[in-house]
């Protein structure tokens, strides 16, 4: 039976499982440690959560197709494989918080930024108040996520970048700075502009996912929602959050996942209206080797995971509302 993903800021028993299963997985050791995945420094446990960090970052390092430039079109992000890619994680993630807390029926809630864009302090919001996030600071030191120095259990960053995106060992607190490098989050007024691309050329009326080049600069839906071209979305929301979500490490914030479900979810709201379709297909040349519909998805789950494979997600999970 699908589980429901529901609005973390409406569901109170949600949220307390989400921010529990965080903390778990957390503390919980996996079966690798930072010698097994190639981390300088002294070997230590590697917690399941952090795996998430380590895949997201060697994801952005990747570069599409092998010969290319991952400044240019990576594994996971400035191509069309962008929202596949972050549907595979978040299902691993959802995965896992099941396992952990026993609850078959969990579903990752997510984060209704636009609902907050509307707002004239955002940072003020519920969601970064002691009772849910935690909010603003070098480190957060309030909420489920705060770092107390003599407190091992408490939330730390295990593992991080440095300047190059190289993989390093750290044992900090989380960071965040909301606000601070762009004053507002995406409206609703900013999704609709996304719903609402049209093709380059041919037939105005007909929406479609990407299109040539299939990069950054792409003009459609898949690259106004990512935030690139031309209205920011995701992208903004990583910057309004800032510190550690604005890293290549940024599923160190547990913030990550709620954004990312709510990106899925408008994603699904796009497929709703317009068909459960994907750009390009298996026709695109090697270039876009990596990106088109029947390529393998660099994850865990091997090649069994392409974007054809995860069209239709309804039979695992559904929304309680989508855009």
């Amino acid at each position: 039976m699908a589980v429901v993903r529901r609005n973390i800021l409406t569901d109170t028993a949600v949220r307390d499982a989400y921010l529990d299963g965080v903390n778990l997985l957390k503390r919980e050791h996996s079966t690798f440690t930072t010698a097994d995945l190639g981390i300088d420094g002294n070997p230590a446990p590697v917690r399941t959560y952090d795996l998430f960090v380590i895949w997201h970052v060697r994801a952005m390092r990747t570069a599409v197709p092998p010969a290319g430039d991952a400044n240019v079109r990576n594994a996971a992000h400035m191509g069309p494989i962008f929202l596949p890619w972050h549907r595979v994680m978040l299902g691993l993630l959802e995965a896992n918080i099941q396992r952990i807390l026993g609850d078959p029926s969990f579903g990752l809630p997510y984060w209704d930024w636009s609902a907050d864009g509307a707002l004239d302090r955002p940072e003020n919001a519920a969601l970064w108040q002691p009772d849910c996030l935690g909010g603003t600071g070098m480190p957060v030191t309030d909420g489920p996520f705060a770092f107390r120095p003599a407190d091992p259990d408490s939330f730390r960053v295990r593992i991080a970048t440095s300047q190059n995106l190289a993989l390093i060992q750290t044992d900090r607190g989380l960071r965040r700075a909301l606000g601070d490098s762009t004053a507002s989050l995406p409206t609703v007024d900013d999704v609709a502009m996304a719903f609402n691309t049209t093709p380059p050329v041919g037939d105005p009326n007909l929406a479609s996912y990407d299109f040539d080049p299939w990069d950054a600069t792409s003009v459609g839906f898949r690259n106004c929602l990512e935030g690139f071209e031309p209205y920011g979305l995701h992208n903004e929301v990583h910057v309004w959050i800032g510190r550690d979500m604005g890293l290549a490490s940024s599923p160190n914030d547990p913030v990550f996942f709620l954004h990312h479900c709510n990106v899925d979810r408008i994603w699904e709201g796009w497929m709703g209206r317009n068909g459960r379709n994907y750009l390009p297909d298996m026709s695109a040349p090697p270039t876009l080797e990596g990106h088109r519909i029947d390529d393998p998805i660099i994850s865990p789950l091997g090649a069994g995971a392409t974007p054809r494979a995860v069209l239709d997600p309804t039979s695992i999970y559904t929304y309680d509302v989508v855009p």
